[in-house]
């Protein structure tokens, strides 16, 4: 191999390196502005009550439809999801696309940044 293409793959690894970095790096303080978006219809406080969605508080590791006092659609129900980082991540890019036919009035969250942030979030605060 020529020292020339030993160089370009260096460069080549350097570079998904730093890009694998800037993907898994979370911002839980800006997730929490984030969800303030969200707090229009979710609680993220222990013991409060239900809004017009279920409280998020203690939501990772919830299965899906399954809070207390709460009018799950059936699709949520039948979900067999467990909330965990990545079903939260893949949920609010496009809620209808991995629990089709749930009740949330949410298009998505397209920034995988934001959602990432807003998860840090989820994980930090809501134990």
């Amino acid at each position: 191999m020529s020292v020339r293409m030993k160089t370009v793959i260096r460069g080549l690894v350097v570079l998904a390196m730093a890009n694998a970095g800037a993907t898994v790096a979370q911002d839980a303080k800006r997730g929490q502005k984030l969800f303030d978006e969200c707090a229009a219809c979710h609680s993220p406080d222990r013991g409060t009550t239900n809004t017009v969605g279920p409280s998020l508080h203690g939501v990772i590791g919830r299965k899906a439809g399954e809070g207390a006092d709460f009018r799950y659609s059936p699709a949520m129900k039948r979900s067999g999801i467990t909330w965990s980082a990545d079903t939260i991540n893949n949920f609010i890019a496009d809620p209808q696309k991995l629990v089709p036919g749930n009740r949330m009035p949410y298009s998505g969250l397209p920034a995988a940044k934001d959602r990432a942030d807003l998860v840090a979030y989820l994980q930090s605060a809501m134990k």
